[in-house]
């Protein structure tokens, strides 16, 4: 937390060291003595694109911290809208808690654009701003799934399947 800064480029630098292992392992494989090659016959493809992943990764750390903020931001932005949409059929359906879906929603949707358009500049706060954002995406998918799903007893099942009453 003192450094979250860090941190990101730590595990930037971990993550890019594990596709660089990795797609030279593949590219091992693909040169390995197998008659057919079948299993590995795709291996030189993905141990290349591993690789360059990898140094990638390790070499423009921040450019991929940057893409995890905007990635973050698109996803609770999309799933902020999908849910106004929500609020509004629950409304329509007579749900008395549809209000509470749309105030999340809303709130997603703020915090989503904020990771998109990074109004200031403090890793610390990106970071716990997108860690905010998935708390809300959490909130959110929790308040719509208590108030919009409604199970069915078996007896009202049976009734929706042709079954006897």
């Amino acid at each position: 937390m003192v450094h979250p800064e860090l941190s990101a480029k730590a595990v930037c630098y971990l993550t890019g060291g594990l596709f660089t292992a990795c797609g030279a392992m593949k590219l091992v494989g693909y040169w390995s003595k197998d008659l057919y090659r079948l299993a590995f016959q795709f291996d030189l493809a993905f141990g290349l694109l591993s690789l360059l992943l990898g140094l990638v990764m390790i070499f423009h750390s921040a450019s991929i911290i940057r893409l995890v903020y905007f990635t973050t931001g698109m996803v609770a932005l999309t799933d902020g809208l999908l849910k106004v949409q929500t609020a509004l059929d629950s409304r329509r359906f007579g749900i008395p808690q549809w209000w509470l879906i749309a105030v999340t929603a809303l709130l997603t949707i703020l915090f989503g654009l904020l990771l998109i358009v990074r109004p200031f500049a403090g890793g610390m706060w990106l970071l716990r701003l997108m860690g905010l954002t998935i708390l809300l995406e959490g909130i959110l998918n929790l308040c719509v799934g208590i108030c919009t799903v409604k199970s069915i007893s078996r007896t009202d099942a049976r009734l929706y399947v042709g079954g006897e009453r």
